[in-house]
């Protein structure tokens, strides 16, 4: 990847729906090579997708939680079965594996308490938890998508 690719990957994350055409007078490309230079971005797998970023206020999603997991167990078999369930609720949106006194951390979006309930208590039921601890934010500071990209 260079500068260019940089500026490039720069501007789609500001807006994806930017024309190709005004992408590459930003970059100083014509408009074909500009094409070329992202679709192989994409075909590497440096952009993963396109997508409309959403407010989660406007829509009726106003709770996120924070839920730290202990392990009840660490091995393989629990490690896979603890990842496939906690992917497949689509209240998460955000699962990693942590070093320190955590196992997990998920970034769950909610309508309100109630329905963070409902998903706790489907937590809790469906795997073997050795702790659960959750964290709900008041207010949303920054949130951003784009990577700081050093040409």
């Amino acid at each position: 990847m260079d500068a260019i690719d940089a500026k490039i990957l720069k501007f789609l994350q500001e807006d994806a729906s930017i024309s190709v055409a005004e992408l590459a007078q930003r970059v100083n490309l014509s408009q074909t090579p500009c094409w070329k230079r992202i679709q192989r971005l994409e075909s590497s797998g440096v952009i993963q997708r396109r997508v409309a970023l959403v407010d989660p206020d406007k829509i009726g999603l106003s709770l996120t939680a924070f839920v730290a997991v202990e392990a009840y167990d660490h091995s393989e078999t629990w490690m896979q079965q603890f990842a496939e369930f906690v992917s497949g609720i689509p209240e998460v949106m955000e699962i990693y594996r942590m070093a320190g006194d955590v196992d997990y951390i998920l970034r769950v979006v909610v309508p309100d308490m109630a329905a963070y309930d409902s998903f706790y208590k489907q937590l809790v039921k469906a795997i073997p938890l050795k702790n659960v601890t959750s964290r709900f934010a008041m207010e949303r500071i920054k949130s951003t998508t784009a990577f700081v990209l050093r040409s």
